[in-house]
């Protein structure tokens, strides 16, 4: 067996899931296939399960992602469930502590808390969401203290009158997100396991999780650092029929350039039909590092982006038209990795 290879099958692979809504279904159809896909991925022996934080997106239903994460807790009973992340600069601080002690106290030993400072949607819809139009995320380290505050009132100076009921004196794993390096940055100097999308931003992957472990300071909650990586990963039995339903995916970001606000869409044959050479570059700079194929091109593929990349766990996502597509492309997966271990 290869280095490679024993890297595949000790790798931990976790879930991305934005409960998407496909065209012609609802949001109460999307939230009753995420439970389905996280009950499929816990008895896959997935380690974690995230849901992310997106508004005024009509393909995406977890805006109130902590909603989402108490609805999925309720209905498995050992995968880890968290957020991919929290967008921090959209609350205040001491309502995220709530929320998540509240989680935790419900299902303890099962939450983390991952937090991007990012608005996950539009200016237009940023400003409505926190009001305060002077608010640009640019304070994120001073929110992310005063939120580990309300957690541990023994890292703030002086006494902290407020307290997160429930929340004070929980153990909840705080992880920082980011698509850049100024997070990558923090999460190292502040001793914080560090996770990557790199689902849509492949070019600054490898740069940010060499920033990180260069930054990297031991705490009480690390000795070494710990990078896990988004990864779009769409597996099916044949390369073209995978091609085929990474369609969808590119059909999403195509909408976005363009300004077209709809759900996901179905696979197309040839997306060279409906894409201009200059859409088509963009797609391979958002989506360059997406694993797509059969079997043996998936384990190929994240072989050699393990490699490259040494990220300690993969979080894979696939944003899938068809719900039975998109359950078989995460069993494939699972599959990979376990037929290293015979």
């Amino acid at each position: 067996m290869s280095e490679r290879t024993k890297q595949l099958a000790t790798i931990p692979l976790s879930v991305l899931d934005l409960s998407p809504i496909i065209a012609g279904s609802n949001p109460a159809d999307s939230f009753r296939n995420t439970l389905e896909l996280a009950q499929l991925a816990e008895k896959l022996g997935y380690n974690r399960y995230w849901l992310a934080e997106h508004h005024n997106m009509p393909f995406i239903a977890s805006s109130a992602t902590s909603v989402v994460i108490g609805h999925v807790a309720a209905g498995t009973s050992k995968i880890r469930l968290g957020s991919g992340g929290i967008m921090l600069p959209n609350h205040a601080p001491l309502v995220i502590a709530e929320q998540f002690g509240t989680l935790e106290s419900l299902y303890p030993g099962r939450i983390d808390l991952g937090l991007g400072r990012a608005p996950g949607t539009d200016q237009l819809t940023a400003r409505a969401l926190r009001r305060d139009l002077r608010s640009t995320g640019d304070d994120f380290p001073e929110q992310l203290a005063e939120l580990r505050g309300y957690f541990d009132p023994s890292s703030v100076q002086g006494s902290k009158q407020v307290k997160a009921v429930p929340g004070q004196g929980l153990n909840i794993p705080i992880w920082l997100l980011g698509s850049s390096g100024f997070s990558a940055q923090l999460a190292g100097e502040l001793g914080l396991p560090f996770a990557f999308a790199s689902h849509f931003s492949p070019e600054n992957t490898l740069p940010a999780i060499q920033l990180y472990r260069r930054a990297f300071k031991p705490s009480k909650v690390l000795d070494k650092p710990y990078a896990m990586v988004g990864l779009n990963v769409i597996a099916a039995e044949t390369d073209q029929k995978a091609q085929r339903l990474a369609s969808t995916l590119q059909q999403q970001f195509l909408n976005l350039m363009r300004g077209n606000e709809v759900p996901l869409q179905p696979p197309v044959d040839d997306i060279n039909d409906i894409a201009s050479s200059y859409e088509i570059d963009a797609l391979q700079n958002q989506l360059g590092s997406s694993i797509v194929g059969s079997p043996q091109t998936v384990k190929e593929k994240l072989e050699k982006f393990l490699h490259d990349s040494q990220a300690d766990e993969i979080m894979a996502i696939a944003q899938v038209f068809d719900h039975n597509d998109r359950l078989r492309s995460y069993e494939i997966l699972a599959d990979i990795t376990q037929r290293q271990n015979n």
